[in-house]
């Protein structure tokens, strides 16, 4: 109940910011040249921490049908752009059966920023059939990386995180940086808070919740859809 309680506070408070902030501090809207020296070996940025052989556990709710979603980070790596990026399994059941199942490339730069080099999904329907749509990797058709996670996060800083135009374009923006917040996992303070947003589907809206030293703790959908998931727990293989 005391998350609950928690999540629901915490949402009325943002959802009522999010008006003064349609002037933004910085602006990250095009993505710097590709230096594959700018890289460093593994993801270590304090709010989107990806240690190989860790599985980030989720569940929540897709219009009011049950969902469970398991992140893993491989210790593979795929190389792209000649950057070698960490690849992370990414496993979603809706009411116990497979509905998506992706891989997502990431890697951090000297800087500390976590950058997003694109995935490869396939979303699995009831009547059997598959779909690759939303798909892209930086380097084939015009894509290109963009920024996931600032190394420095500043209230107002927007950003875009994916640059496969008419594929995958979202964009995010810094609301806050000291929310705290109860899900099953544990208790939090100052969380990173951020909104984000698509140009291909301008009813959607997500706020997302990042915890120091463990990453992506809550998301909701708070236009355009009815949806939710919290962090349940954090396994390793270690």
């Amino acid at each position: 109940m005391k998350s609950r309680q928690s999540l629901i506070l915490l949402l009325t408070i943002a959802i009522t910011a999010l008006p003064a902030l349609a002037k933004t501090r910085r602006m990250r809207t095009r993505p710097a040249t590709v230096d594959p020296n700018n890289f460093v070996s593994e993801v270590t940025n304090k709010f989107f921490p990806l240690p190989p052989g860790t599985t980030f556990h989720y569940s929540g709710q897709k219009e009011g049908v049950p969902t469970t979603d398991d992140s893993t980070v491989l210790r593979q790596t795929k190389t792209i752009l000649g950057v070698k990026c960490t690849v992370v399994r990414d496993v979603l059941y809706e009411n116990g059966r497979l509905a998506e199942n992706t891989d997502d490339w990431y890697a951090q730069d000297v800087q500390g920023n976590v950058w997003y080099f694109g995935e490869d999904t396939t979303e699995f329907f009831p009547d059997g059939t598959t779909s690759k749509e939303g798909s892209w990797q930086a380097g084939v058709s015009g894509a290109q990386p963009g920024i996931v996670m600032e190394a420095a996060p500043k209230v107002g800083d927007k950003y875009q995180q994916e640059f496969a135009a008419g594929v995958a374009e979202d964009q995010a923006q810094v609301i806050n940086l000291n929310r705290s917040l109860c899900v099953t996992y544990g208790c939090f303070d100052d969380l990173l808070e951020t909104r984000e947003s698509t140009p291909l589907d301008k009813t959607d809206l997500e706020l997302k919740y990042y915890a120091p030293n463990v990453g992506f703790i809550y998301g909701v959908a708070i236009h355009g859809g009815n949806e939710d998931t919290q962090l349940v727990s954090v396994t390793s293989s270690r």
